[in-house]
């Protein structure tokens, strides 16, 4: 058992609210929390049962009772925020995804190693039970020779265009919000591709709705993803391999069942998730444990250079797409 650390909260969204319940739910010390409005900071912290309340990031930043940040700002906040936590001495989880572009990643990433200090994204669903389980299937050798994964991220959300996922001046559209999960469980499987496709769909302001790509990797192997704000579809993955695959149910990201099926069509294993609340607290355990052992690079299973390359993958399809957002 680790020292526990002291969390601070950056931003009330919703995406603040989830984790903020995980941590609540599983024992974490949540310290603080900071918002630009003070009312919002003291609602957020009446319904956590948070002790100390800013009106502003630069308190919260500021809060010697604070070890680390989880940040949960819109996409081209995510650098800026992050390196100035790590400027005021803190550790940071930045929601997903990393930053805006590969730039603003290798930004954060020198200012984290300048620091002596973690820098890592919240890309959370890699450290549930059921993906820990995928990997260990796939190391043994379950699989055969993997030779593909295939999965969707879809969602129906809302067409107004001054929502955030329709805003392209908040980073909004279907691939940063929703493609960076199946993206990211690609280089999870098979790190960085050999070589990118993509093509896309866009709404009337400018942001993607629809974001479909392949991946090819040395040897043949693929990896397909499809990624929608403007239509709900399976939410299901595939691992394909010579001797059998993994089917991961909806919504595959998430806890949930999959089954190890062979080559036969017999169901070998079936793995159902059991978990309290939403599953953002194994990265937070895994977080913590990175900062007792000093294990300031992320370890094994997100590395902050990973998180520089997809960051680097995404840019590569945007261009593909033909995607920039203002300011770039």
């Amino acid at each position: 058992m680790t020292e526990r650390l002291r969390w601070g909260i950056l931003a009330t969204g919703g995406i603040a609210r989830l984790f903020t319940a995980d941590l609540v739910r599983h024992g974490f010390d949540v310290r603080a929390v900071g918002s630009r409005r003070e009312a919002s900071a003291a609602a957020f912290a009446a319904e956590f049962g948070i002790p100390s309340v800013h009106g502003s990031y630069e308190a919260l930043l500021a809060d010697p009772e604070v070890d680390a940040v989880y940040i949960a700002t819109p996409h081209p906040m995510h650098a800026e925020n992050a390196i100035a936590a790590l400027a005021a001495g803190k550790h940071v989880l930045i929601e997903k995804p990393f930053t805006l572009n590969r730039a603003e990643a290798e930004r954060v990433r020198d200012a984290a190693r300048a620091a002596g200090r973690l820098a890592l994204e919240a890309m959370w669903t890699r450290y549930l039970p059921h993906m820990v389980r995928i990997r260990e299937l796939i190391a043994a050798g379950a699989l055969g020779e993997v030779r593909a994964l295939i999965a969707d991220h879809t969602q129906l959300l809302s067409a107004d265009p001054a929502h955030r996922i329709n805003a392209l001046e908040l980073g909004g559209g279907a691939l940063l919000d929703l493609g960076v999960y199946p993206i990211s469980f690609a280089f999870d499987l098979f790190g960085a591709p050999a070589a990118v496709r993509a093509t896309a769909v866009f709404k009337p302001t400018g942001a993607d709705a629809q974001v479909a790509t392949i991946f090819e990797y040395e040897g043949g192997r693929t990896a397909t993803s499809y990624s929608a704000s403007d239509a709900l579809g399976p939410n299901r993955a595939a691992v394909i391999g010579t001797a059998a695959r993994i089917e991961i149910d909806a919504v595959w990201y998430s806890p949930t069942a999959f089954r190890l099926i062979d080559a036969d069509g017999r169901e070998v294993e079936r793995y159902e998730s059991r978990v309290e609340g939403r599953g953002m607290h194994y990265q937070a355990e895994a977080f913590e444990r990175l900062v007792a052992e000093g294990r300031l690079d992320g370890g094994e299973v997100l590395s902050t250079d990973e998180s520089v390359e997809i960051m680097g993958a995404l840019d590569e399809i945007r261009a593909q797409i033909g995607l920039r957002y203002p300011g770039e």
